[in-house]
């Protein structure tokens, strides 16, 4: 995967949510313009973007960005930690298949997985 970009109708909010969300995942915040806002590492690219046509964002049925944190713990850290920003879960930290895992929605309800 190059990228994946979100969509938002606060860019500010999203801004808030995301940064202290990746706070500790090393990862570079870049902020091109005023609708578009990224987080770089390496090979890797998140972003946040108000809709170019300027209609509302919503939130695709079906969609969903996962990350692959490395361990159980750091699901149910970044799980708990999303929920305390605002977020809205969608399936609590546990089991599922081979992979420990957790859902998460944003504050524009873009559903997250995280996964060890």
């Amino acid at each position: 995967m190059n990228y994946f970009v979100v969509g938002t109708n606060d860019m500010d909010a999203s801004v808030a949510f995301y940064d202290a969300l990746f706070e500790h995942a090393g990862l570079t915040r870049l902020q091109p313009n005023d609708r578009m806002t990224y987080w770089l590492k390496d090979d890797f690219a998140f972003a946040a973007a108000l809709p170019f046509d300027g209609e509302a964002a919503t939130n695709g049925n079906g969609t969903m960005v996962g990350f692959s944190l490395g361990s159980a713990a750091e699901v149910t850290r970044l799980h708990e930690k999303a929920i305390g920003l605002g977020g809205t879960c969608e399936g609590e930290p546990a089991q599922r298949g081979p992979r420990f895992s957790a859902y998460v929605r944003d504050l524009d309800r873009n559903k997250l997985c995280f996964s060890d």
